[in-house]
């Protein structure tokens, strides 16, 4: 659920880190979370556990611009993995051939690992959306800033078998500079949005696209939602959406990191 990003700032910034470790994706899953090309075969599945490769730190600033530059858009999907909401958007998005960035809830997660998985194999990206999606973060201490953020980034690395999410968004729009903090120094890039869609009130499918294309020119970040509710408005907008933009030029990325 989205509120203004413009609250207060709370805390000090206090350096933290902790390792994760998790079953070891296969080379061509961790490749297309990062972003990475490159040739060769495919190695085989990894049959012991192992340590995911080390993150290193992000900007701390709030990402909003697209790794596809000026005139493109980024899709992020908030809230889930659900299990009814989540499979219907993959297959919007693979139907157009759009790559999106889920930012997930670590409860949400940890009880739907075989749709992490989806969400990886499918070249989408992973975004930390705290444990439980507390919107009033910002007023809390650093600790437990801390618990929310490290604990999902834990729950979904583990989920997904061993990819870790690359970006952080606080539910709201709850930053403080140490979640900020925290998070980039934990290879997670903070991550904002230009355009609300509004999905969560689920105003209709019209009015959603309406909103989108109202508020595009202001930025390329979307913030939808595939949980929290009905979403088939947003399944419904999404469909009609993504061609759209196609045929106004428009080119789909990643935020930038």
């Amino acid at each position: 659920m989205a509120r203004h990003v413009g609250r207060g700032w709370y805390g000090r910034v206090i350096a933290a880190a902790m390792g994760v470790t998790a079953v070891a994706a296969a080379t061509s899953v961790w490749t297309a979370q990062a972003g990475q090309t490159g040739g060769g075969a495919a190695a085989p599945r990894a049959s012991a556990r192992a340590a995911a490769p080390e993150a290193r730190p992000v900007s701390v600033t709030i990402a909003h611009a697209s790794d596809r530059g000026a005139h493109a858009v980024n899709i992020t999907i908030d809230d889930g993995p659900d299990p009814v909401w989540t499979p219907q958007v993959l297959r919007v998005l693979r139907d157009n051939g759009v790559k999106a960035t889920f930012c997930m809830v670590g409860t949400q997660a940890e009880a739907h690992p075989e749709l992490v998985r989806q969400v990886v194999a499918a070249g989408h990206r992973l975004c930390d959306h705290t444990v439980s999606h507390d919107t009033t973060m910002d007023t809390k201490s650093p600790a437990y800033q801390a618990r929310q953020i490290v604990d999902a980034e834990r729950q979904i690395t583990k989920a997904s078998g061993g990819v870790r999410p690359m970006y952080y968004r606080a539910p709201g729009g709850a930053f403080t500079p140490y979640s900020r903090k925290l998070a980039a120094s934990h290879g997670m890039r903070p991550l904002g949005w230009n355009v609300d869609s509004k999905d969560f009130e689920r105003p209709g499918s019209d009015a959603i696209i309406a909103t989108v294309e109202r508020e595009l020119p202001g930025g390329p970040t979307i913030l939808f939602h595939d949980a929290g509710g009905d979403r088939s408005q947003t399944v419904t907008a999404l469909r009609a959406l993504l061609p759209r933009l196609k045929q106004q030029g428009y080119a789909f990325g990643f935020p930038v990191r």
